[in-house]
This record gives C-alpha cells, structure tokens and sequence, in this order.
C-alpha cells in the first residue's frame, strides 16, 4: 500500500514540476502502476483482504468449531462450552495446533456475530430519583494497607455525589451510608435505584417483583422514598452511578489516602464531595453545585430522627466481665453487670445496654476472636483484690500506652505503703479516669510528683487546681489615695512570747 506522503510526493512531482510517469517511477523506485494509482487519488486505500488466509492446521477444524458454538445457544449460560472446552474438544479430533490460535479464532468470531448495544438516553427530574451502588479501594487505615468498601450515592439531575468508607457492606453500614447521603444532599431523593444487593434483597422474584429484608422496608418507610432493583445483570440501567463508582476511585482514592482512622478517611471523602460541586459536567449548562441548589427544594425534607443504623442482638455475660459479638469479645463495666444485656452494633461502634440505658460503648472490631477491653470497667474488681494488679490483661494492656509518670508514681507508693496498701492507693488514682479526661489526669499526675503529694488526695487536689486555677487579684493601687498610702507597721510578736510564757492576761 502506498503511505499517503508518497502519494503527495508523486502527485506533487506530477502536477507541479511535471514530471513523466515513467521519470517518476525511476526516481521513486517504484511501478509506474503505482505513480497511476497515486495521480487518480490522493487519499489512501484501504486493505482489502483479496482471498482468504490459508490456515494448514486449525482450517480443517473451524467447522466443528461453528458447531459448537451454534449449539452454546440452545444450552444453559452456566453450562456452555468455553474456549479451553472447545479447544479440548478438537483436540480429540486431531488438532495438533496451540490453543491461542483456537481463542483468537473464537474471539474473532464472537465479534463478528455480536450485535452491538445501544440505549436509550434518559433525562429526571430534580429531586425524583438517586442510584446507590458500593465500589473497593485501597487506603492506608493506621499505618496499614487496606481494601476499604466505598458506598456511593448520586443525585440523576444534579450528578451530585456522595461516597463514603467502611470495613465492610454490611446492612448497618448500607443503611448508614444513606443517612449520611441524606444529610449531605439536605433532602431524600423520590426514587432510588440498586442492583439485587444482599442487604436490601432477601430474594429475586420474577420479573422486577423482589422479596426485601425487613429490616430495608422499615428503613425506607422512615424515609418514605421508593427503591428500584435493576433487572439481573444489566448494570447499564443504573449507569450514572456506575460511572461514578470508577470516577470517585480515580479522583478522591488517588493518590492512596494515608490516614489514622475511617473517621478522618471519611472527612476527607467528603471534602473532595464538596470540591466536584465545581465541576461541569460535559453536555451540562449548569456546574454541579449549581445544579443541586435548583434540586434541593424538590427533596423530600428529613424526618426529625435518624433511623438507627445498628444489628441489635440479646447476649449473655461471661465470667469474665464481657460479652460476645461477631466473635469478638467486648468488655462490660464489672459494677454494673447483669447476667443478660443487649448488643447494638452500628457500622463504627459497639454499644452494649442495660435496663437503664448505654453502659458501655467500643469502638467495633472486625477481627476474628479479639478481646476488646476498656480497663476502667474492671477498677472496682482490682479495688477488691489488689493481688492481681500486676497480671490483670486489661491493666497489662494499658501499662503498655500510659505515661511514664504512672509508673513512677506507682512505684514510690510502693515503696512507702506496704500490704498491697500502694496498689490499692494507685487504683483509687486511675480510677479518677472515669470522671476527667486522660490528658487532665495524666497532667495532675505529674504535678502531684513535682509538689511531692505523691497519693490519691494529692492529685485529687491537684485536679481540682487545674479546673479551677485561683483567681489573680490585682495590687490595689493606692495613689490616688496618699491619706490611705502610708502603710502599716508590722506586728509585734513578742506579745505573743510573753503569752505562751504566762506572762499576759
């Protein structure tokens, strides 16, 4: 094939410095057919394929190749004959060729016969439908490399999105990504539209008829919106957020986020949230931002509660002042533990309750087989029985983050209190814990060793210093005042000699 600058090199040394056919074609070194070819048209050919390609090994095959896959047609999709099975299949016949000759070939094939897909473009209304769907990314959580499940809602008239982080998909965080979706957009979108996900489907019925999970009815009840599950594979039909899922990932995970926790992972999502109201979408008159704040006043409004995103579920005490969830096992206030309490499991935390309300709160673990202790629960046990101070777990475990100063301190108690009395004096000091913060704990601590009160009483008075430090009084300034601005003359102590001798009335 001639390259279209040979053709413009022929044409010119024709046309312009006119040139003989066959003049051209020995400078050219090339056919005068050629030089013809290039004078008739300046633009290229295209390569026709004038027969068909020999292929010696595979050709004697290729129609039982066809047969086979006409027959994938009438047979189930689960159960259809694959490139490596009809490659197999052949073999037995007699090919002697590689199978990468056989896939290109069925590759080729497939294309040929599929029919290219084509939609209708849609257009909603503002404030009539959003689409939910979660997407991965990798995000570094405390120091360490970790698939975080991103939960992602967008706005179909605006485009306004919201994502989200969590450890995992399960329902309590589904339902929780919403709340916070809800709150971000100022409003609950009309109609909102999933794939057949596990947390709001219990089961695909025929046709768009869906058995949902009890727990998802309630929760759209509270919210009064209506839910649409796309037909089973056909991921097109909730494309806008689809395209959002690889576009979130893209803009707000690269470069990978170094964070301390979810919390912080999550402020930042929402920041970049805020930042692509900016942006103009392609075909669009108005920025997102813009958008939204034509779309927000056709939102239906927020109920005056938040639904309760959180699995509750009945637990029983164990020995060991904890109970069990998710195999994790959390840690129970040992003066107020009762035989039988209840578990809320929100998608961060973990609240455990009584009769009379919250008595413990974690923060949740998805680890497997994890004790999750809170020392201060087991300070009245220690209170008891001293002796074990120095191998109780959850005491090792905060031995293990507390300031140096508790060590001192517990150690100089130890030496000037016998009979486990310092341990006993130590405990009523951590337990000032369970009143003040830490960071004003561990800074009264500190100042009881400095002004050596070294016990219980000591960084009480302490504490209670530096929450309310003693007011400075200002010198009276006196010089306005010269009749009063004379001083006084010290008193005379001797008197007082004289009375503790007997000598004065």
């Amino acid at each position: 094939m001639i390259s279209v600058e040979d053709r413009e090199v022929m044409r010119r040394a024709y046309f312009i410095e006119k040139k003989s056919l066959r003049q051209i074609a020995r400078e050219l070194h090339v056919a005068r057919k050629t030089v013809c070819k290039a004078i008739a048209s300046a633009e290229g050919e295209s390569y026709t394929l004038s027969a068909i390609r020999p292929a010696p090994i595979l050709g004697p095959y290729k129609a039982r190749i066809e047969e086979l896959l006409a027959e994938n047609g009438r047979l189930p999709p689960k159960q259809r004959y694959t490139s490596h099975k009809i490659y197999e299949e052949i073999v037995k016949a007699g090919y002697r060729g590689g199978e990468s000759t056989v896939r290109a070939y069925i590759g080729q094939r497939r294309r040929e016969q599929r029919r290219p897909q084509v939609y209708l473009p849609l257009e909603f209304d503002p404030g009539s439908d959003a689409q939910v769907d979660w997407g991965e990314a990798v995000a570094e959580v405390g120091g360490v490399r970790v698939t975080v499940q991103l939960f992602y809602m967008r706005l179909c008239y605006s485009r306004r999105l919201f994502l989200m982080a969590f450890p995992t998909q399960k329902q309590e965080a589904f339902l929780e990504g919403h709340v916070q979706a809800f709150h971000f957009f100022q409003g609950v979108p009309q109609r909102i539209s999933y794939d057949n996900l596990k947390a709001a489907v219990e089961k695909v019925l025929v046709g768009h008829t869906r058995q949902e999970q009890q727990t998802f009815v309630a929760f759209r009840s509270h919210y009064l919106f209506a839910s649409h599950f796309c037909t089973p594979g056909q991921g097109h039909e909730k494309g806008g957020v689809e395209h959002a899922v690889g576009f979130g990932r893209r803009n707000f995970m690269v470069p990978i986020p170094k964070v301390a926790s979810f919390a912080e992972l999550n402020a930042l999502l929402l920041a970049r949230c805020l930042a692509d109201d900016a942006r103009q979408v392609a075909g669009q008159s108005l920025t997102i931002g813009a958008a939204w704040a034509l779309e927000r006043t056709a939102l239906r409004p927020l109920p005056d509660r938040d639904y309760p995103c959180c699995v509750t579920r009945p637990v029983s005490l164990t020995p060991y002042s904890q109970v069990t969830f998710e195999s994790n096992r959390y840690s129970v206030p040992a003066d107020k533990a009762e035989a039988h309490l209840v578990v809320k499991a929100y998608p961060f935390r973990v609240d455990i309750l009584a009769l009379d309300g919250i008595i413990a709160s974690h923060a949740r673990c998805y680890g497997k087989d994890q004790d999750i202790f809170d020392p201060l629960h087991y300070l009245p046990l220690l209170a008891q029985r001293p002796g074990a101070f120095q191998h109780a777990k959850p005491l090792r475990r905060w031995r293990e983050t507390w300031p140096a100063t508790y060590e001192q301190l517990l150690a100089r108690l130890q030496t000037e209190q016998s009979d486990g009395q310092g341990v006993r004096e130590f405990i009523r000091i951590l337990r000032l814990h369970e009143q003040y913060p830490a960071a004003l704990v561990e800074q009264a601590v500190a100042q009881a060793l400095a002004y050596g009160c070294p016990h219980a009483d000591g960084v009480a008075l302490c504490l209670r210093q530096l929450l309310h430090p003693e007011p400075t009084v200002a010198a009276l300034d006196l010089r306005g005042q010269p009749s009063l601005d004379r001083g006084l003359a010290p008193p005379d102590l001797h008197q007082y000699e004289q009375l503790l001798a007997g000598g004065g009335r």
